[in-house]
């Protein structure tokens, strides 16, 4: 089992929500925790919750040069959690150019770009810990998830290769796809949502699969059924599973 006491996690993407609960986590285990996301202010009042030792650092990951000037004040890493995310509900007859690039700008390109100043060092010193928050809805294309699905997709095939390359090495990676949580991004849905989880809750089983060595873990369990599944059925019978919106 893993022990975070001393260790400093960088999460980013966690002013709120999953984020900040897992970080309140990570800091009651021992860590020292460095909490990015865009706003000052919202990562002051996040910082002061937390039981333990913990930094400050705005940065948005949709811009290089932020994630550059923020990777310059970082110390040794050995963690980072990639959490950040925005959400529209999007159908393709709504497409809305702004939106669609923003989730891929931010829930996958900005992953890229945090990966290209955090994981470096780490094979380098051949000692690290990268854990990756993708999605139920990643498994496979949904109908009105236009741009938050594909990004999804992509930050947990991500995952995939990195685990792919670095498994047998000192740097463990590791990928969790959560149903729904309840946040402000699932606020702007309008329909059921089935499973739909507190941030605590979702932050303990995220914060129990970080202690173990597994790669992966989907959860709800029963409700990740649906969309693991998925990937085995025929197109006919999947798109009979999930008509338009």
């Amino acid at each position: 089992m893993r022990d975070f006491k001393g260790k400093r996690y960088w999460l980013v993407g966690a002013s709120e929500g999953l984020g900040l609960a897992l970080a309140q986590k990570l800091s009651a285990a021992g860590a020292e925790v460095i909490l990015s996301a865009r706003t000052r202010d919202a990562l002051e009042k996040a910082a002061a919750t937390l039981p333990g030792p913990a930094t400050i650092l705005p940065l948005d990951v949709s811009s290089s040069e932020s994630v550059a000037a923020a990777a310059a004040q970082l110390p040794d890493l050995d963690g980072m959690v990639f959490l950040a995310g925005v959400y529209w509900p999007m159908r393709a007859q709504d497409w809305d150019a702004k939106a669609a690039e923003a989730m891929a700008d931010i829930n996958f390109t900005g992953l890229v770009r945090v990966l290209g100043v955090a994981l470096p060092p780490m094979t380098a010193r051949d000692r690290g810990h990268v854990v990756i928050t993708g999605s139920l809805s990643g498994f496979r294309g949904l109908p009105g998830a236009i741009g938050y699905a594909a990004a999804k997709a992509g930050t947990m095939v991500l995952a995939e290769s990195l685990y792919a390359d670095l498994r047998k090495t000192g740097v463990t990676v590791q990928l969790a796809n959560p149903g729904f949580i309840r946040t402000r991004l699932t606020a702007k849905n309008d329909f059921t949502m089935p499973f739909i989880m507190e941030p605590e809750a979702a932050a303990e089983i995220m914060f129990r699969h970080m202690q173990g060595g597994r790669f992966k873990i989907s959860f709800p369990t029963v409700f990740s059924w649906l969309f693991r599944g998925g990937n085995f059925l025929p197109d006919a019978l999947y798109y009979r599973l999930f008509p338009p919106k």
